[in-house]
């Protein structure tokens, strides 16, 4: 098959040599095909192990790298959800108009994470790529960015693989008890269920990457401990994988603090978003001060997820759009009245 070059309007006809797997690429009711032609602008028409793509000439080769990607996934036993499609996409993007001219541009792919319970999940976008090439080649890193880009998932994820893989010995994850208008003390229950409400996003990542019985025996060892950030003061943390994640809501000193807990052997991560600060007004965020500090010291990983990085529902990825549309907009007006 040769491809189309051209800017013009081209017809191209994948067969895809098992039509089970062609089955699961198209998705049920031919819902993924369906997000093809929402984000390319290309019409694809399914036919048992067949698929027509129309559109203009680039648009449908990128759909056909991306069919193609999703074929290769689905061959080795991944299911192919909506995500999935989303990262074929960016994925395919990048191999064919980063590099058009390299021939060893095909070879390039997101990094992935790999653990027992979920092998090859790959990251979906460029953003979530530079992440995981960060979290795997440098001891601490820096993550900011809006909610649903994937920042304490992958975390997660990759603490899990190094804790599978004998680099660590435990993970500890940790959030900044600070949430809108209550305190720690006032919540019922013993210590884990006053903590419980705030590291839950946390639970629920550990519990897609690990078998839950693994998790909670973990829990019971020490080799899985989430704790609240007051509860770092005054320890070395060695041989652990250390996730600070809302970070956004940590003040100054205790970003100072959690940050001299770093032991040998020991990797950390610190993830927030500086749009969603719920310090008291007039406390400057630990994690915008740590990074202007920071900047230039050399080994320290620092990653930028954008609003074009959201991987949750389509209606999320908007959401946050029309948000930070309308922070410009009221930023614009404060400049115009001073």
């Amino acid at each position: 098959m040769q491809i189309p070059t051209m800017q013009s309007e081209t017809e191209i006809t994948l067969t895809f040599p098992d039509n089970r797997y062609a089955s699961t690429v198209f998705g049920q009711y031919d819902h993924n095909l369906a997000k093809i032609e929402r984000r390319l602008n290309v019409t694809a028409a399914a036919n048992g192990n067949h698929v027509t793509v129309k559109g203009l000439a680039p648009r449908v080769d990128h759909a056909r790298r991306a069919l193609e990607h999703l074929y290769i996934r689905a061959t080795a036993g991944h299911a192919i959800t909506l995500g999935e499609v989303d990262g074929a996409l960016e994925e395919s993007a990048l191999q064919g108009s980063l590099f058009p001219d390299d021939p060893d541009a095909q070879a390039q792919s997101f990094e992935e994470i790999r653990t027992r319970k979920k092998p090859g999940v790959r990251a979906r976008n460029g953003a979530q790529s530079a992440y995981l090439r960060a979290l795997k080649k440098h001891e601490l890193v820096f993550a900011e960015g809006p909610a649903g880009t994937g920042k304490t998932w992958l975390a997660v994820g990759h603490a899990v693989s190094l804790l599978e893989q004998g680099i660590v010995e435990r993970i500890i994850l940790s959030r900044p008890a600070v949430e809108a208008g209550e305190r720690l003390g006032f919540l019922p229950g013993d210590m884990r269920e006053k903590v419980d409400p705030y590291l839950r996003p946390i639970y629920d990542a550990l519990q897609d990457f690990m078998d839950a019985r693994m998790v909670e025996r973990g829990m019971q060892t020490g080799m899985i401990e989430v704790a609240p950030l007051a509860f770092m003061r005054g320890r070395t943390l060695s041989n652990a994988c250390v996730l600070l994640d809302e970070a956004q809501n940590t003040s100054t000193m205790q970003m100072k603090m959690f940050l001299t807990r770093l032991g040998e052997g020991s990797r950390m991560i610190i993830n927030g978003d500086p749009t969603q600060i719920d310090l008291p007004p007039g406390q400057r965020s630990g994690l915008s001060h740590a990074l202007q500090i920071l900047g230039s010291v050399e080994g320290i990983g620092h990653v930028i997820f954008k609003e074009g990085d959201v991987v949750r529902h389509d209606l999320v990825r908007r959401i946050v759009d029309a948000y930070g549309a309308a922070d410009k907009f009221q930023a614009s007006k404060s400049l115009d009245r001073s």
